[in-house]
C-alpha cells in the first residue's frame, strides 16, 4: 500500500514555515506539487515531496 500523502499541516510543521509562506511559493512555483480534495484540502504526495526535497539539495564540495 501507497503511504499516506502528507497535510498541508504535516508539511508546514516538518519545515517549519507559515502558511502564508507556503502560499507564495506555490504561486512562484517553488512549492512541491500539490492535489486538492473535493472537501478542499491540500495534500502532498510522499514522492512529490521527496522529489521537492531532492532539487533543493546543493552540490557536495569535493
Amino acid at each position: 500500500m501507497a503511504s499516506r500523502a502528507l497535510t498541508l499541516a504535516e508539511f508546514l510543521e516538518a519545515e517549519g514555515v507559515a502558511k502564508s509562506t507556503f502560499f507564495k511559493w506555490k504561486a512562484l512555483g517553488r512549492a512541491p506539487a500539490t492535489y486538492k480534495l473535493p472537501n478542499g484540502q491540500i495534500r502532498i504526495r510522499r514522492a512529490a515531496y521527496e522529489a521537492w526535497l531532492a532539487a533543493l539539495e546543493e552540490p557536495q564540495a569535493v
